[in-house]
């Protein structure tokens, strides 16, 4: 980066010479208050890419019954429900080289299973609270026709299959973590790494002028479009139906059909926005609650077919035990039975996948899951 500086042309020609940020909080602070210095980019429908902060310092826990272990720098999310996770350093703090990758490494796969809707829909309330902000007015900006709690909803699913951003944001940006995001950025499926190089000149009284400069950008460009993440409208059941007879023959698709018809009747059916065809299915567990995604049909690009079952979800909104019942309904196959019981033993904090044809293979397999569903919703 050159130390030259930048010239503002107005009555005059005024110098502003390049100038650090005093301290570490002062440069979190101006991200919080100044997002846009962050939005590069566009939402799906072509919109330019906005960024609205959730919370700042958003605690992250690293087991499903404790508290706080971590605390991540800022936590935004975008009008697309795509979380972005930004951590902050100053060029003279020495773990901007590789310490920092680590640690935010480890933010994103615990914010991936310990960040329920209901927290971030909290947390981003709290904040909105706390900078006197009217929520009318921060929900115009995301949600659209959408109700907020399923525009959370969207959030932790997009969390729970990497669907996210990483920021690495300094006024420096070293050539060691340059590389290290550029290569993330290109070997990582479903998640965008960046570092974004702000950097800070003053002139005279309170001027000053920020210049971002983003690096990953190329590797992002570089990824295949079987490998790279991007948002898109959810999934149709009429897209759905026609990935599966591409992949199945047609007593296979029925078969399937039959789960994804039940959840249309009976809950609700939500398209993934995932850059392969999926569906959620989603029921009302209790009393004037959000339909909750109990499992979901997924066909990824490189040719696996799979059926999960968000435990980590149902456990948080029913307890360990009701979510105990349902897995004991569902039938051991394809090793479910011992993904379940591992599990119960931590408490159910994650999902679980298994093939659909280990499903359709095993005679009567899908109608014992179909009952357990049933089952499980019509519980007193």
């Amino acid at each position: 980066m050159s130390d030259q500086p930048v010239f503002v042309l107005g009555e005059g020609l005024q110098a502003l010479e390049p100038a650090g940020f005093e301290t570490e909080a002062e440069f979190q602070e101006l991200l919080a208050r100044h997002p846009r210095v962050l939005d590069f980019g566009s939402l799906s429908d072509g919109r330019p890419l906005r960024l609205t902060l959730v919370a700042r310092e958003m605690g992250v826990a690293s087991g499903a019954e404790s508290g706080p272990s971590y605390w991540l720098d800022h936590l935004f999310v975008d009008a697309d429900a795509v979380p972005t996770l930004v951590e902050v350093k100053r060029a003279t703090d020495t773990r901007i080289r590789r310490e920092v990758v680590g640690q935010m490494l480890d933010y994103a796969a615990n914010g991936a299973r310990y960040w329920p809707a209901a927290l971030l829909q909290r947390s981003f309330e709290e904040t909105c609270a706390a900078d006197g902000r009217p929520l009318e007015e921060a929900y115009a900006e995301l949600l659209g026709e959408r109700a907020p709690e399923d525009f959370w909803s969207m959030v932790e699913e997009r969390l729970a299959v990497g669907q996210m951003r990483l920021l690495f944001v300094a006024d420096r940006i070293p050539l060691e973590l340059r590389a290290i995001v550029e290569f993330l950025n290109g070997q990582m499926r479903q998640t965008d790494v960046y570092a974004v190089e702000l950097s800070q000149y003053r002139g005279e009284g309170q001027l000053r002028v920020l210049v971002p400069r983003v690096h990953g950008e190329v590797a992002t460009a570089a990824k295949s479009s079987s490998a790279r993440r991007s948002s898109k409208p959810a999934t149709t059941r009429a897209e759905m139906d026609a990935a599966l007879q591409e992949r199945f023959d047609e007593q296979a698709c029925r078969a399937i059909g039959k789960l994804l018809d039940h959840a249309a009747a009976r809950g609700r059916l939500q398209g993934g926005t995932g850059n392969y065809p999926s569906m959620s299915l989603h029921y009302s567990v209790d009393a004037g609650e959000r339909p909750l995604p109990v499992g979901t049909v997924s066909l990824y690009n490189e040719g696996r077919n799979c059926l999960a079952f968000n435990v980590g979800s149902i456990s948080r909104r029913i307890g360990v035990d009701a979510t105990a019942a349902f897995a004991e309904l569902l039938p051991d196959v394809g090793g479910l039975g011992k993904m379940l019981e591992e599990e119960k033993a931590k408490g159910f904090t994650g999902w679980k996948e298994i093939s659909l044809e280990d499903v359709l293979a095993r005679p009567g397999a899908l109608d014992t899951i179909l009952a357990a569903i049933e089952q499980f919703v019509t519980r007193p």
